[in-house]
């Protein structure tokens, strides 16, 4: 994988993304006999282009490179020329020069994509309006972590189905063999070319996809119930109308219950509180939000060991 972009699942293979995943349990495991700093990335430079702002992904790759004995340069959009009208062409080509992979959080995937067109490193995307692939990968990696198992394993997601997290997650289940059912409104369904290329990647490993309105039928058996945030950066206009339509999908005790006995409530957070998830579940018996969001940084560490080393 040394030298490849990840620019969303559906470019990587089930092996690759199983070696990511192993590289991530060793990388936690060895973290946790005390090797705080494994020096594979030692004299290697990130770039790490914020449009959006964040806390897991800013400090996550930033302490992954210190731990894999690189370095991570915060480069917010408007301090760069960008803000000013440098093309993105022109940007990519001269970070290229300076420093050995670029991460980029982004609003449009049409912009991560031509930062990779014109860089000569690897290029990551650290979330764009699209997708979410580390986040994903991140996710996989908990479950896993949890279940000992990802084939066969039912994740259901509840809430907007059109988000960049539930499009990674229906790509990431398709290549590992999962039931992924997806709850939300007709208005808010997956993209089609996500499902389509979900629905090709199923048919070698097994995977069933489901995009259903009812949550309590997706929710019905699963391993694991999944939820983010109802309104993203970028779409604070439509806010209380996504609020109406989406209130139904909340998750709460009595929809976990309908789930199995040992199901697990997963998010990629940030969680607003109240809306799409309710604290007895963020704080009860079920979750492990938490435990997802220190897996950022060990999946984060394997995929730069892996792509920049």
């Amino acid at each position: 994988m040394k030298g490849r972009d990840l620019l969303w699942l559906a470019d990587y293979s089930t092996e690759e993304i199983w070696a990511i995943l192993e590289t991530a349990k060793t990388m936690k495991e060895r973290f946790y006999s005390g090797e705080r700093v494994i020096p594979v990335l030692s004299g290697r430079t990130l770039a790490m282009i914020f449009q959006k702002p964040s806390t897991r992904t800013r400090v996550s790759f930033e302490v992954a490179m210190y731990q894999l004995g690189g370095h991570a340069l915060y480069l917010g959009w408007r301090e760069l020329q960008l803000g000013r009208g440098e093309t993105i062409a022109d940007t990519a080509r001269v970070l290229s020069r300076y420093v050995d992979g670029i991460m980029a959080r982004v609003y449009g995937q049409e912009t991560v994509e031509e930062l990779a067109r014109y860089a000569d490193v690897p290029v990551i995307n650290g979330l764009s309006d699209l997708v979410h692939p580390v986040q994903a990968l991140s996710d996989m990696y908990t479950l896993w972590e949890k279940k000992h198992r990802l084939e066969g394993l039912k994740l259901a997601y509840v809430g907007d189905g059109a988000s960049n997290v539930a499009h990674s997650l229906i790509l990431a289940g398709s290549k590992l063999g999962l039931h992924v059912a997806v709850a939300s409104p007709r208005a808010h369904r997956p993209r089609k070319e996500i499902l389509r290329l979900a629905e090709e990647a199923a048919e070698a490993t097994g995977a069933v996809i489901e995009v259903l309105e009812d949550p309590l039928e997706a929710v019905r058996g699963a391993d694991a119930v999944y939820t983010d945030v109802w309104v993203s950066m970028g779409q604070e206009a439509e806010r209380e109308k996504k609020i109406r339509e989406l209130e139904p999908y909340r998750v709460t005790p009595s929809l976990m219950e309908h789930a199995k006995r040992d199901a697990v409530f997963m998010h990629c957070l940030p969680a607003h509180r109240g809306e799409e998830v309710v604290d007895e579940v963020i704080d009860g018996r079920w979750s492990i939000v938490w435990d997802q969001a220190e897996n950022r940084l060990h999946t984060q560490k394997a995929v730069l060991a892996l792509l920049l080393r």
